[in-house]
């Protein structure tokens, strides 16, 4: 009986490793897909890494820049969500949620995402003046008021 207990623990302590491995192996094997522009193999890699990792933003986040090559917006928008939600000071998503936002004319919700983008950026500020500037070449009649807002 002893016999059979170490060697379940041994068995199940080997399981666990190989999985939180395998989601950083299928992580990193999907950014380098990636990275070489083989965006089927990265998508399929950061899928398995969300198995077991469902909690990793990072592969949400690929699979929204995939989906935005790809120019499926539904489907970046619902990866960029996931992001936020699993880490909402994420500087990339909040990013490109916003130009999101700005192509859709939601005007409030590009606002929104400024504000909590001012606080949280830490690489990618420039842009967000970018967009700023956009959004008040297309909403003349609101500048003032956000202008004075900020």
């Amino acid at each position: 009986m002893r016999i059979f207990r170490f060697t379940f623990w041994v068995y199940f302590l080997i399981n666990i490793l190989n999985i939180s491995f395998s989601s950083e192996n299928f992580y990193n094997k999907g950014l380098k897909f990636f990275n070489e522009k083989k965006y089927e193999d990265a998508r399929f890699m950061f899928e398995k890494s969300i198995v077991f990792n469902p909690k990793d933003s990072n592969s949400y986040l690929y699979l929204a820049k995939i989906y935005n090559i790809e120019e499926d917006q539904k489907k970046e928008e619902k990866n960029l969500e996931t992001t936020l939600l699993i880490e909402p000071d994420n500087e990339e998503a909040i990013l490109m949620s916003m130009k999101i936002a700005l192509e859709k004319t939601n005007y409030s919700r590009v606002k929104d995402l400024s504000k909590t983008f001012t606080k949280v950026c830490k690489k990618l500020c420039d842009e967000n003046k970018e967009i700023l500037e956009s959004l008040s070449n297309l909403e003349p009649k609101n500048n003032e008021s956000w202008s004075k807002s900020k």
